[in-house]
């Protein structure tokens, strides 16, 4: 039997699409031809593995989402991303239907990208949904951290009556309306049933069903689905990193080790919080690393102790960092944990909330929210998560779990093929 054609949808910012990317690479290199469905903005990512890759929306789309998305009203960030999801779901779905081979395709996609499970459904084809962070995925024993106030952190103490309760209301008043419905609607027109529960059932509906995480950072609550499979983080190999710029070697070179600051790559709205970590590091008496691919959410003129590059790899950068301050998201927190790099992170949107609170469980991080994030209150918890020794011994024990050479995408290419291989001899 020949080896199946591998088609692969990815939706959102480098950190959402590049785990992907790095997957479909392992496929290719395996043998499989890969067919990759994602905003134009990532092709030349792409090219370097030798993906077939199919454009979805315009590169206006992709700068249009992010520069609109605000850090400072999660529930709005997450009603952009809906409306930019549905808009692209039937193109997206009907690209991946015309790729698809007839003698055997495995249709691969992440939780928020519906495509690959409607054209499995529409052709027989098996398919794969990979989660990247343990947000993903409801449980009423241990329920993710969804936001930043009390009501939206029930802790295991909350009544398993009042926790079902919650995702219920949730649900009613805002996943329904901006990610069920517009799915229902294509569905109505693809002869399909509709679905009923969106968020706990049916985006777990996959032959195969991985979390790109280990159980050490999110144990599994017994309610997680049965078949779900947790890897390890998808972290390139530290050997293929590129050099850091030469600037950036002569920074790091010329006096104490820095903080990095990382708003992240889905938040163009960012000003406010490097104005602050500038005026927070001079606080402290801290050399500090802006690190952002918007250089106008940047300070114009920055003083000889701060630095900013639009981009170094984390593999070869975070080492030499004194730490870490960040929005929470699950591929920069996993870099942090291999550097074993103190973190204060300042969630703003999505699953970053519930990865926050992993690492302040995990004894490796301390929270600063957006709203409280001022320059005098930045400079106070620098200096006190600098001055945590037990942290800091916490941060090394816990790093060398993630040295050496990353397995998660081998790991994952083995799995879903194993998974999918029953259902393509019947296809």
């Amino acid at each position: 039997m020949s080896l199946p054609r591998i088609l692969i949808a990815s939706f959102g910012s480098h950190g959402d699409v590049l785990p992907f990317a790095a997957l479909a690479a392992e496929f290719v290199r395996r043998g499989h031809r890969v067919h990759f469905f994602a905003n134009p903005y990532f092709e030349a990512a792409l090219a370097p593995s030798r993906v077939q890759f199919r454009p979805v929306g315009e590169v206006a789309d992709y700068h249009r989402l992010f520069a609109q998305l605000s850090d400072a009203k999660p529930d709005q960030a997450m009603a952009r991303v809906a409306q930019e999801l549905a808009a692209l779901l039937a193109p997206c779905y009907e690209a991946m239907r015309a790729d698809i081979d007839p003698a055997g395709s495995v249709l691969i996609g992440s939780a928020l990208q519906f495509s690959h499970r409607l054209a499995a459904e529409t052709t027989g084809m098996p398919c794969a949904t990979v989660h990247l962070a343990p947000a993903a995925i409801r449980s009423t024993l241990q329920p993710a951290r969804v936001g930043p106030h009390a009501l939206q952190e029930l802790g295991s103490g909350t009544p398993r009556a009042l926790k079902r309760l919650a995702w219920w209301l949730m649900d009613k008043a805002f996943m329904e309306p901006h990610f069920r419905t517009p799915l229902n609607q294509l569905r109505a027109r693809l002869g399909l049933a509709p679905v009923r529960d969106l968020f706990n059932d049916w985006i777990h509906r996959s032959d195969a069903l991985l979390g790109l995480f280990p159980a050490w950072f999110a144990p599994p609550p017994v309610d997680w689905p049965a078949h779900l499979q947790l890897l390890d983080f998808p972290l390139d190999d530290p050997a293929h990193a590129a050099p850091l710029p030469q600037a950036l070697q002569a920074f790091l070179a010329a006096g104490p080790a820095p903080v990095g600051f990382s708003a992240g790559t889905a938040t163009a709205t960012a000003r406010g919080f490097f104005a602050e970590s500038a005026q927070a590091c001079a606080q402290a008496g801290l050399r500090g690393l802006l690190l952002s691919h918007f250089p106008e959410q940047v300070p114009a003129q920055l003083p000889p102790q701060l630095l900013h590059v639009p981009f170094a790899p984390y593999a070869r950068l975070l080492p030499q960092l004194a730490a870490l301050v960040h929005h929470g998201g699950i591929g920069t927190s996993a870099q942090a944990l291999r550097a074993g790099l103190s973190q204060l992170v300042r969630p703003q949107a999505y699953d970053q909330f519930d990865n926050a609170r992993r690492l302040i469980d995990l004894g490796v991080a301390r929270e600063l929210l957006p709203a409280h994030y001022r320059a005098e209150r930045a400079a106070g918890a620098l200096t006190a998560l600098l001055g945590d020794a037990a942290l800091r011994a916490r941060c090394q024990a816990l790093a060398p779990r993630l040295q050496g050479p990353g397995q998660a995408m081998a790991q994952a290419c083995e799995a879903i093929l194993a998974r999918c291989a029953p259902q393509l001899a019947t296809a």
